[in-house]
């Protein structure tokens, strides 16, 4: 067993430090907290929509670490926030979008809220529509592409948008050309109020990659190291030339399909208890316990350390300015960031 108080070197049986280890469990607890609190304020009536990535943050960080920030693009969609985190979003920026603030640097509160975007953290910017983004991100791989750039464009969705056009022409035309794409499907078993086996009659979303000519993988999206291990190789061989990749990650949405959703109505109460019980955090934590990369106290710490960090970036952000109305037109074409 490792010893927590040191660090350094790949952690025993893990392709992370024990540092990584850390940041990656730190991104995920953030991103919950930043939910939490959010949802809060929307209750509060102070924001006015809220649509989380509770029970998706493995996925997220896990596939966002395996990514090179500052120099691969993301196009992701609207649940991603743990995505943006780990691209360099701060918790005070993630307040900023949730209240519609001026200063929010995803669309100065011109989009909705959880529709990311910033251009100089390489994160596209993407339509209410959903799966246009998986589109976006073959262009962007084809113009890298042209400009001799090496370099990896992530585009997720979730598996409801993989019934969408949009979705089979990205892969057609990402494959003919292979391109440098990973598209990434976070399964959370609904599209809103419709189970996966409603969406489509193949097993796995990744079965669809042999059709299309291009690598495919299924990967246990409650898992952040595993989801890590799998973009990662995908990453450095899409990389290298071999083409774009399909990854499906399993996951489960602990919380309602939005702030609006009442998830009673479709989803039974002992099945989200059982899935509950898996919760990626959870997971997570006992996992940095039983391994030896981090102490009860350890843990603790960070904890309460993302807690007041979530608790004063929502109060900083409530005090700052909303868009004006004379500024109505700004933000909407085009004011380069």
């Amino acid at each position: 067993m490792a010893n927590p108080e040191t660090g350094g070197g790949t952690h025993p049986g893990y392709p992370l430090t024990r540092e990584q280890l850390l940041e990656m469990y730190r991104f995920m607890v953030l991103a919950r907290r930043l939910d939490e609190r959010m949802m809060t304020l929307q209750r509060q009536g102070l924001a006015a929509f809220v649509i989380a990535g509770a029970g998706q943050e493995a996925a997220q960080v896990g596939a966002a670490m395996a990514l090179r920030p500052g120099i691969d693009h993301v196009a992701p969609y609207y649940r991603d926030l743990a995505v943006n985190l780990v691209f360099g979003m701060t918790a005070r920026e993630a307040m900023l979008n949730a209240l519609g603030k001026r200063d929010d640097p995803n669309s100065h509160g011109r989009q909705m809220p959880a529709h990311w975007g910033n251009r100089s953290r390489r994160i596209v910017t993407q339509s209410s529509v959903v799966a246009t983004q998986l589109l976006h991100a073959a262009g962007i791989a084809l113009g890298a592409r042209l400009r001799g750039e090496e370099l990896v464009v992530f585009a997720s969705c979730g598996e409801g948008s993989t019934s969408r056009g949009d979705f089979h022409e990205a892969l057609n035309f990402a494959s003919i050309h292979r391109l440098p794409v990973i598209f990434f499907v976070e399964n959370n078993g609904y599209a809103i109020s419709e189970r996966t086996e409603k969406e489509m009659a193949v097993e796995h979303v990744a079965d669809r990659a042999r059709g299309y000519g291009m690598h495919g993988a299924v990967v246990d999206g409650m898992d952040a190291v595993a989801v890590y291990q799998t973009v990662k190789a995908a990453a450095d061989q899409t990389r290298r030339g071999g083409g774009p990749h399909l990854i499906e990650a399993k996951c489960y949405r602990l919380w309602p399909h939005s702030s609006d959703d009442d998830d009673t109505r479709y989803r039974p109460r002992a099945e989200l208890e059982e899935w509950s019980k898996k919760d990626p955090i959870l997971v997570m934590r006992g996992r940095l316990l039983e391994d030896g990369a981090a102490t009860e106290a350890q843990l603790a710490e960070l904890e309460t350390s993302v807690q007041e960090e979530v608790r004063e970036a929502a109060q900083w952000a409530l005090q700052q300015p909303d868009p004006a109305p004379e500024d109505a037109l700004g933000f909407v074409f085009k004011e380069a960031d």
